[in-house]
């Protein structure tokens, strides 16, 4: 597989204007990720080339879709790679309870972007594996050496159909959303991420469950049936900063994509609408050039360059087959909100 540019932070974000950023380009891309081929069929449009104003057109923002809870799992793996303390503070204390002895010198988490119904677009799976180390391996549930990692995620990326063939202490790891690991990466827990912490479910390889404060869930850690449970705190916290970035996109999508707007949707905050309102002005831009530039406002040149198989383990069909007609449209840019 090709290199592709990685960047990626050099320090964690601190201000909350570069944040919302980093949030608000988690949550575009996993609108773009849900883009089907039936959808760039009816686009006659690559993935590359589709439209800020075509994905809005597209876009499924209701709470039944579930594209908020994908947002949420984006948000997360991005939170951890870029070192966000409000969540890898907890990641870490969790890790360590999974495996005191194999994460005992934790420095910092790092994750691998998982989720099986990504394993159908080409290379994907592969680069999982490639961005592990050569000999990692997967910490199951129970006691016994670990399995190795690049020999059962190949097999856990069928899905439910590949239950029959996985090994009992294994059995539901087809259910990982994130691989969890530290630095060197060689040694990983499954993670499961839900945005309701009811739908919650546990089983034989999942080892963390991420999700967000509710009434009934405090913050912090806590043992959930088999799971080690994270709640990230809300509203001060990183729930808080998710929420508003989402509706801050949710706000340029209605607004770009002419729906209606549902009873439930609350506005941003006045920085978030900000966002809104760049986003807006950006329809005929297309979506990689929009997260690109997110991309910059949120680094503010905080960043580092490495040579990877791809950025933050986005499928490879993000950058192939740009061969369209160019439409023309402005260069996005982001203005600085702290």
């Amino acid at each position: 597989m090709a290199d592709v540019t990685f960047l990626s932070q050099a320090e964690p974000v601190d201000e909350y204007g570069r944040a919302l950023y980093a949030v608000s380009r988690s949550i575009l891309r996993a609108h773009f990720d849900e883009l089907s081929q039936a959808d760039l069929e009816d686009l006659n449009s690559d993935r590359v080339e589709v439209t800020f104003r075509q994905l809005a057109k597209l876009a499924r923002l209701h709470r039944d879709k579930g594209l908020r809870g994908d947002g949420f799992e984006w948000a997360v793996h991005e939170a951890i790679v870029g070192g966000e303390p409000r969540v890898t503070d907890l990641v870490s204390e969790a890790l360590r309870k999974v495996s005191p002895r194999a994460f005992a010198d934790l420095d910092r988490p790092t994750s691998l972007m998982f989720g099986h119904e990504r394993a159908r677009h080409l290379g994907f799976t592969e680069a999982v594996v490639n961005n592990a180390s050569g000999d990692a391996v997967l910490l199951p549930d129970g006691s016994g050496r670990p399995l190795a990692f690049g020999s059962w995620v190949p097999i856990a990326a069928r899905g439910i159909a590949a239950e029959p063939q996985l090994r009992e202490r294994i059995k539901k790891v087809w259910k990982t959303d994130l691989f969890l690991s530290s630095t060197e990466k060689a040694r990983f827990a499954a993670a499961t991420i839900k945005s309701n912490w009811h739908q919650l479910e546990d089983g034989n390889g999942l080892r963390v469950a991420i999700v967000p404060q509710a009434l009934d869930l405090p913050a912090g850690y806590q043992r959930w049936n088999s799971l080690h449970l994270i709640a990230l705190p809300d509203p001060d916290g990183f729930m808080g900063l998710f929420n508003d970035a989402y509706e801050a996109v949710a706000e340029a999508i209605l607004t770009v994509g002419r729906h209606d707007r549902a009873p439930y949707y609350y506005k941003p905050s006045a920085k978030a609408q900000k966002i809104q309102a760049q986003l807006e002005k950006y329809g005929k831009v297309k979506v990689v050039d929009i997260l690109d530039a997110l991309n910059e406002a949120a680094q503010q040149n905080l960043i580092t360059v490495d040579r990877k198989l791809m950025s933050v383990e986005a499928p490879t069909w993000l950058n192939i087959n740009e061969k369209r007609t160019p439409i023309i449209a402005p260069r996005p840019a982001f203005e600085k909100l702290d």
